[in-house]
């Protein structure tokens, strides 16, 4: 790597609660010279309420390789950026890692800056072991489905997924076939946040008598945890 090339920061941000940003987090914002961005109007609201203005970049899913080797190109020039989604830590479903592996392989330094993380959030006060776990993102809309779930059933240890507001009730009845406990945690770390226990139809209760609204982690116990 070239001494003048720039480097990547790999920072995390909150998953709700403005507060959770980390004193490291903010200063590398502060220092670095463009941010790369999820959505620019998620992370300009950030920017805006830690004071801080620097030129932003999107950087999403559907950015391109002539997007991704610009950045890279930038960078090699001497920029130095951060990295950033609309919440949480990069490279957690979501392209980060597209940019991250392009960057490395020209030899930018890629540091990372942690910080919030839904799914680990959700693992800590899920009760269920945590030492061996599967994360599966978000179950597909429509094509693969089926098939998706039935595997589930073959995984033994612990699982986490994410599921939006429009999907979550789908998703719930899906799991009783797996016939295992869960936590499903509604709108971590934000005013509303809900955190639900028992069986799935338990949870499905209780959403029908409060809300589907929101974001969601759901945490599946593993098989035959009692």
């Amino acid at each position: 790597m070239s001494h003048n090339s720039g480097k990547l920061y790999v920072v995390a941000t909150p998953i709700g609660n403005l507060g959770d940003i980390s004193a490291r987090a903010t200063a590398i914002l502060r220092e670095v010279d463009v941010v790369l961005c999820e959505d620019t109007r998620v992370s300009g609201k950030l920017l805006s309420a830690l004071a801080i203005r620097k030129p932003m970049m999107s950087y999403h899913e559907h950015s391109d390789a002539r997007r991704t080797h610009e950045v890279v190109t930038e960078m090699l020039e001497g920029k130095t950026m951060a990295l950033v989604t609309d919440a949480g830590t990069p490279g957690v479903n979501d392209p980060g890692g597209v940019l991250v592996a392009a960057a490395a392989k020209v030899g930018i330094d890629i540091i990372p800056v942690p910080g919030p993380n839904a799914t680990v959030t959700a693992l800590s006060i899920c009760g269920f072991p945590a030492d061996r776990y599967t994360f599966v993102g978000f179950p597909p809309n429509k094509k693969g489905r089926e098939t998706f779930f039935r595997e589930l059933g073959g995984v033994e240890h612990t699982l986490v997924m994410f599921e939006s507001t429009h999907r979550i009730v789908k998703t719930l009845e899906q799991l009783k076939q797996l016939n295992r406990p869960v936590v499903v945690c509604r709108e971590l770390t934000k005013l509303h946040e809900t955190i639900y226990r028992g069986s799935v139809q338990d949870v499905l209760d209780r959403l029908e008598q409060t809300s589907t609204k929101g974001e969601f982690v759901i945490v599946v116990a593993p098989k035959d945890w009692k």
